[in-house]
């Protein structure tokens, strides 16, 4: 079915460029135009459309207030902002309610590869109330412990990046937050950021600042424990793979980037988990319950009752706020790499995405181990040394996958690596 958009700019000159630059699309693309934010909601009033993409300086109702309208009223709606302006305040009013941040002037290629990739990234999602779940959420809940810490630093006289930066890059929901934005295209950068340090320096303390004390886009979420799944669990275990994958990527001697991808990943591979614990409370207490009844991982457990994994709702929303496509593949398959298409050696592609749960291809060659083996492995040995998961079964290693590139029999070295890395943090 072709992909329904609604272009929203007060100029008119920028409305008949648009419609000329997307001819080309018409056979993928069913594309409706406004002349402003009253005129968008009408049309949206009458017939449904998957994507918004909107000025942002408009009179009467910009940019920010029509997307968040869209976000109320229409939740299942990919809220795109498409503005020449990229002044610090514009910017910031737009973190809530838009997905993805477009700079102007943008070629055809730039805005239907973005186009694309977030609506193949939200196809992934079966389930219609999935969808919109993943499209209202505009944060994932800190950790209370690094949240306070993080007002306390930011409030201080003399606060240097490094240390903000470290806070950022022990926290699941603000490295998310805070690589959406310096992704967006209103920083002009011509790659995409991965490392939470690089980009807490690229965006600077003034702006983190006022992201935590003024926008609020970190959230905190009080309760310790969501009815069966621990929050403190999940934020501890998140930094624990994320440190583990990139001792084991380093220990592999991969690529510094293919390091930073396998920490980035392995830190937001459960980013899945946050959203449904905060979201859909009842129901996902009701999916830990099975897997725990029946000892099955909990991401077989919420394939059954919710038609999507952790794995995929995660890859789904951080793929549709503009993170690299290697660290999306990274979280999307982390429990079943052997599904992977590329095997974790990728550019994605809005149609590698789109076809991620189609039978899995030939088995990549041999000896290629991955920032995706690195995070696979890592959460499977940092679920092995817990006790009791509180989640059913332990995942286990996909020991064909392992076997397809050779490394299967790495798995107690990288067993003993962990340890001994273990060791070093307990004695220090």
């Amino acid at each position: 079915m072709r992909k329904r958009i609604l272009f929203v700019d007060d100029e008119p000159n920028v409305l008949q460029g648009l419609q000329r630059i997307l001819r080309p699309l018409r056979g993928e693309w069913e594309c409706a135009f406004a002349p402003g934010g009253p005129e968008a909601l009408q049309k949206l009033e009458s017939e449904p459309f998957d994507v918004v993409v909107s000025d942002m300086r408009m009179p009467g109702m910009d940019g920010a207030q029509l997307l968040s309208e869209v976000r109320r009223l229409y939740p299942r709606t990919v809220r795109i902002i498409l503005s020449g302006h990229s002044d610090q305040e514009m910017i910031l009013r737009s973190v809530g309610p838009a997905h993805q941040y477009l700079a102007k002037p943008c070629d055809a290629e730039t805005l239907k590869s973005t186009v694309a990739r977030a609506c193949a990234l939200h196809d992934l999602l079966a389930s219609e109330s999935l969808k919109k779940l993943v499209s209202e959420t505009n944060s994932l809940p800190s950790d209370p412990a690094v949240y306070a810490e993080m007002l306390r630093v930011l409030q201080a006289p003399g606060t240097s990046i490094q240390e903000v930066s470290r806070l950022i890059a022990e926290d699941v929901g603000m490295t998310a937050k805070i690589l959406q934005l310096v992704n967006s295209a209103f920083f002009g950068l011509r790659r995409r950021v991965s490392d939470p340090l690089e980009a807490a320096v690229l965006l600077g303390i003034d702006t983190i600042k006022a992201l935590a004390l003024s926008v609020r886009v970190f959230s905190l979420f009080p309760e310790a424990t969501m009815r069966g799944l621990a929050m403190d669990t999940v934020w501890r275990h998140s930094l624990a793979v994320g440190t583990a994958a990139k001792h084991l990527a380093a220990t592999e001697k991969l690529d510094r980037n293919s390091v930073n991808q396998a920490f980035l990943g392995g830190l937001l591979h459960d980013a899945g988990k946050l959203l449904l614990a905060t979201n859909i409370r009842d129901a996902y207490a009701r999916t830990i319950a099975l897997a725990g009844r029946d000892r099955i991982p909990l991401w077989q457990a919420e394939r059954a009752t919710l038609g999507a994994t952790h794995a995929e709702v995660g890859a789904a929303l951080l793929g549709i706020w503009g993170l690299p496509d290697p660290v999306l593949e990274i979280i999307a398959f982390h429990h079943e790499p052997g599904t992977c298409p590329t095997g974790g050696f990728i550019t994605v592609t809005a149609v590698d995405v789109s076809d991620a749960l189609q039978p899995p291809p030939p088995a990549p060659a041999a000896g290629r181990f991955s920032a995706l083996t690195a995070v696979h492995v890592a959460d499977v040995l940092q679920w092995e040394a817990c006790e009791d998961t509180h989640e059913g079964a332990r995942p286990a290693a996909d020991m064909e996958y392992l076997a397809a590139i050779g490394m299967a029999h790495r798995l107690e070295a990288w067993r003993d690596a962990l340890a001994s890395l273990t060791a070093e943090k307990e004695a220090r």
